[in-house]
């Protein structure tokens, strides 16, 4: 659920949803998510509902994953948990969304990490380390309103300033480890190959796009999701909310 687009994917059956993050209370469109945070819950239920809805069986309770920012943390994952809740969910776990990318990546998850995920009007940077967040930043800026080649220079700045924070602060070697491997970029952003190309230069390192970059956090999601219906405790019941497991953040 992003502040431009939700999407969903359903077992079996694939990505079934990529669609606008909208509701429509009364007489105008309403935005429920806004830069990576649920500001109206009942708004993102009554979305979810009409979205999804009529499309889950009626007699069986999901397993549901959500991926989530990094930085909203407790705050999102409650709210997202209320919303899904109209879904009837036995169990739903929550993913950092930098995690769910790396894991459609397929990247090397034993070696520190760097995603950079430049949404419609979020930019996010996180380092994992061993899969799981070792740091992150962001920042209120994305592709919204730099349609145009070479009016990126605000995302590539936001983004280049970022990761100097995090070598700055970083008493360790990891975060100058991960970039000199190549950041991996993802979101909408990745699609721009002028700012790919001019962020590169700023960072004097490689970038590494995900395949389908703007699509990368449902596949990684999707992913989660396939290996907690392989688990054994899938099968058993659990309160909605409950089932955060280690893939919480």
């Amino acid at each position: 659920m992003g502040s431009a687009r939700t999407r969903a994917w359903i077992a079996g059956r694939g990505m079934i949803l990529d669609v606008p993050t909208i509701t429509f209370p009364g007489a105008g469109a309403v935005y429920p998510i806004q830069r990576g945070a649920i500001v109206d819950v009942p708004g993102t239920s009554r979305m979810l509902d009409r979205l999804l809805g009529h499309r889950l069986p009626r007699l069986t309770r999901p397993l549901v994953v959500v991926t989530t920012p990094v930085l909203d943390g407790p705050t999102y994952r409650e709210r997202a948990r209320t919303a899904v809740e109209v879904l009837r969910p036995r169990t739903v776990l929550t993913v950092p969304t930098a995690r769910a990318i790396a894991l459609a990546a397929d990247a090397d998850l034993s070696r520190p990490l760097l995603v950079v995920d430049i949404g419609a009007h979020l930019t996010e940077v996180v380092l994992l380390v061993e899969g799981m967040v070792f740091d992150a930043r962001r920042t209120a800026v994305g592709t919204t309103g730099i349609s145009a080649p070479g009016t990126s220079a605000e995302v590539i700045e936001a983004v280049t300033a970022m990761i100097t924070s995090m070598l700055r602060q970083d008493r360790t070697s990891v975060t100058a480890d991960a970039l000199c491997r190549g950041a991996l970029l993802a979101g909408g952003g990745a699609l721009r190959p002028d700012l790919t190309y001019r962020l590169a230069g700023s960072l004097h390192a490689p970038l590494r796009a995900v395949p389908a970059p703007h699509t990368a956090a449902i596949r990684g999601a999707a992913k989660m999701l396939q290996s907690a219906h392989a688990h054994p405790s899938a099968g058993s019941a659990h309160p909605p909310g409950q089932g955060t497991g280690p893939h919480s953040h």
